[in-house]
């Protein structure tokens, strides 16, 4: 663990000359260590160590994950690789592989920082992009909303509207090109969260009006509360674009910006130095419009299906 430590520290370190709002804090070796240890001691964990000269050069450390969601999986998080060389990603993942397919993991998600050779590394061990970890510095200049749109927080009337808001990620990931097989809610459900949660003061939830109707929302609220940015992937100070939505036959005015845009606002008021978001790299409206509010990818999540 102290070996891989050093190693993750080290990584780190160099991740944070292209990223500087990740978290300093795991340049210290000492809490790479940390980081690792938990990883080791999640049930079912295993992975692999590269030795050279009797010096731990790389290791990568994956461990499954309880949801069904997921399917038979394996996860190497963002504290479960680091080497020397890039190239060796591919040795590591080669020796620990054959224990987790040997034990059903078929299905295997591994976050990656953003760095181009790892990256290819894991590419040609057969792995594809299927979601991003972003971040960008809170807003300096106050955002308006453009011509024709109001943007203003939600209040209780708008709760019939916000339920079906509410579906229309979810319907649109379910289908091409992205296909997720996450679970789709129904309208009762989301009208009884909302019931429940719209006075929630944790979370800040914007809608956008169009010639009077509310087309589109928004909710923001700390990354703290977000469990998919932990250790190394969450930025220090950060608020979190955690959900938008606008109506698919009200597409085309700017309310997906205007409403990004809002949650930008609302942190950097709040007093977050940083703002963070993630998306489906298949999902072509997040991943358009979220990098040209200024969003650059800090980790990339990459997946591979086994046996097919």
């Amino acid at each position: 663990m102290p070996a891989a430590g050093r190693l993750l520290a080290e990584r780190h370190k160099d991740h944070r000359k292209r990223h500087p709002l990740l978290p300093a804090e795991y340049e210290d070796e000492q809490l790479a260590v940390v980081e690792v240890t938990a990883l080791w001691e999640s049930e079912s964990a295993s992975g692999a160590v590269l030795l050279e000269d009797s010096e731990l050069t790389g290791y990568v450390l994956g461990a499954p994950k309880p949801s069904p969601v997921w399917g038979p999986n394996l996860w190497v998080e963002a504290a479960g690789q680091a080497v020397r060389e890039p190239e060796h990603i591919r040795d590591l993942y080669a020796a620990a592989a054959a224990k987790w397919v040997d034990d059903g993991r078929t299905v295997q998600y591994v976050v990656v920082p953003d760095d181009a050779d790892l990256l290819d590394a894991w590419f040609r061990s057969g792995f594809g992009a299927q979601h991003a970890h972003a971040v960008r510095p809170a807003p300096t200049t106050r955002l308006e909303p453009p011509a024709g749109l109001k943007v203003r927080r939600a209040l209780r009337d708008d709760i019939a509207v916000l339920a079906e808001l509410d579906l229309v990620l979810p319907k649109y990931q379910s289908r091409s090109p992205v296909f997720s097989a996450g679970e789709l809610p129904t309208l009762e459900e989301a009208l009884a969260d909302w019931e429940e949660s719209i006075d929630d003061q944790d979370y800040a939830t914007f809608v956008a009006e169009y010639d009077g109707r509310v087309i589109g929302m928004s909710v923001g609220c700390s990354v703290e509360k977000s469990s998919a940015h932990s250790g190394l992937a969450r930025p220090d100070n950060a608020g979190f674009l955690g959900y938008a939505a606008v109506l698919p036959e009200a597409r085309g005015h700017g309310a997906g910006r205007a409403l990004g845009e809002a949650v930008m606002q609302w942190s950097a008021d709040t007093g977050y130095t940083a703002v963070v978001a993630d998306w489906r790299v298949t999902n072509l409206l997040a991943s358009r419009t979220w990098p040209r509010l200024g969003f650059q990818q800090t980790f990339h999540r990459l997946h591979r299906a086994i046996g097919y």
